[in-house]
């Protein structure tokens, strides 16, 4: 079976739609299915494609007060139909709400195949940190009007929590939604060098370090993590918060945790390569820290998990469904001081800590990769054998670990 797939963004942009895809592209060729992306041009970036003709890089521009960011040019992406005109598909699956949306549909219409997107990013809770200006109800009633269009467009839709169908569903998103987290590569989580990490960052081997990973950015929370981190060094002077990760929140955040006054116990390591880096970072940690209440999955909460590292979070949105069983996982209030309290009480005590890893490892498992690409699969073929399925129920598939 082959599938065109359509995204915004991907690597060398780093994001948790990028990693997503990665992830079940690396998969999904065990189960029969050929998969043909088209991304942006990332100009001096080597591809990512493991063979050419997997990848289709469409000439980008760069995106007005977002240098991570590219946006595909609208003339290239007018001629995306001739040069797929001689390849075979049998489903589109659109990965981002933008012109690859738009682009994915059109094209999938013209072809008569079904065309299914994948709703990665809760953005009502995204829009009014970047747009201040607009009054934040009506930012939300535009994103959420935005999103119940654009879906109901579709023949399907994959959601990576129950939370995330939930929103969509108040939204009056009335198409079949399917369940289907992003699986963990395991055996790319399974060991990094503790000691290494430490000594190339200059972190002693009996320091506590509590960790983040990922973007950093305004909805992530992080000002919450470095108030509680606050908290938690008036307990225990000797903890060490690593926030590994860049974005547009970052010369903020700096300037935060100088003004707090805890500089000197907060590293920022920019981003790590996740290949060989970022197993190390895992390793080198002794509890993950996560304040964001607006994940639509928490991919890092389960990598951290699959390396044995015991989490402690607020259980919103996603995460909450990750975090929610407490197994290697501690849910945490949804305040700073709190926070912090639990983030020294679990640095200090090891057994704990040690009993969490075993759990953490065990239900990261649960997550693993090639199950979740069989799900997907699954649904490929049952799309590609009716293109009624929009008329029908949403296709029964395990929904996860329960929270």
């Amino acid at each position: 079976m082959n599938i065109l797939m359509i995204s915004d963004v991907y690597f060398p942009r780093i994001n948790g739609v990028s990693t997503s895809i990665q992830t079940f592209r690396e998969s999904l060729d065990a189960q029969g299915i050929q998969v043909t992306l088209v991304a942006p041009e990332y100009p001096g970036a080597k591809e990512e494609a493991t063979r050419a003709e997997e990848m289709i890089s469409i000439p980008s521009r760069r995106v007005p007060f977002d240098p991570e960011d590219r946006l595909m040019r609208r003339d290239a992406l007018a001629r995306l139909p001739k040069r797929l005109q001689d390849r075979h598909f049998d489903l589109v699956h659109v990965q981002t709400p933008f012109s690859a949306h738009y682009a994915g549909l059109k094209l999938a219409r013209a072809r008569g195949i079904p065309c299914l997107a994948t709703y990665h990013t809760h953005f009502e809770e995204y829009f009014h940190h970047y747009l201040p200006i607009l009054p934040r109800p009506l930012a939300r009633l535009l994103t959420r009007r935005l999103a119940r269009s654009q879906c109901n467009a579709l023949d399907a839709v994959v959601v990576p929590s129950q939370a995330m169908r939930n929103a969509l569903q108040d939204y009056g998103v009335t198409k079949p939604m399917h369940v289907l987290p992003t699986g963990i590569p395991m055996e790319k989580f399974a060991s990094g060098d503790r000691r290494g990490f430490r000594q190339h960052h200059g972190i002693a081997d009996d320091e506590p370090v509590a960790l983040y990973v990922g973007r950093v950015a305004l909805e992530k929370n992080l000002d919450f993590l470095l108030d509680a981190t606050r908290h938690a060094l008036l307990r225990n002077p000797a903890l060490r918060l690593v926030i590994a990760g860049e974005g547009p929140a970052l010369a903020g955040l700096k300037r935060h945790s100088a003004a707090l006054g805890i500089a000197e116990r907060v590293l920022f390591v920019g981003y790590l390569d996740r290949q060989r880096e970022l197993p190390d970072c895992y390793a080198a940690a002794d509890l993950f820290a996560f304040p964001s209440k607006t994940e639509t999955q928490g991919l890092v909460l389960l990598e951290a998990m699959a390396m044995g590292l015991p989490t402690l979070g607020i259980p919103a949105m996603g995460a909450a469904e990750i975090l929610g069983p407490r197994l290697g996982a501690v849910c945490a209030p949804d305040n700073p001081a709190e926070f912090g309290i639990l983030m020294a009480e679990l640095l200090a005590d090891r057994q704990r800590l040690a009993a969490l890893s075993v759990e953490a490892r065990e239900f990261a498992g649960e997550w693993a990769a090639p199950e979740r690409a069989r799900q997907l699969a699954t649904l490929y073929r049952s799309l590609g054998s009716s293109l009624q399925l929009s008329e029908g129920p949403a296709l029964q598939l395990p929904e996860g670990p329960a929270p």
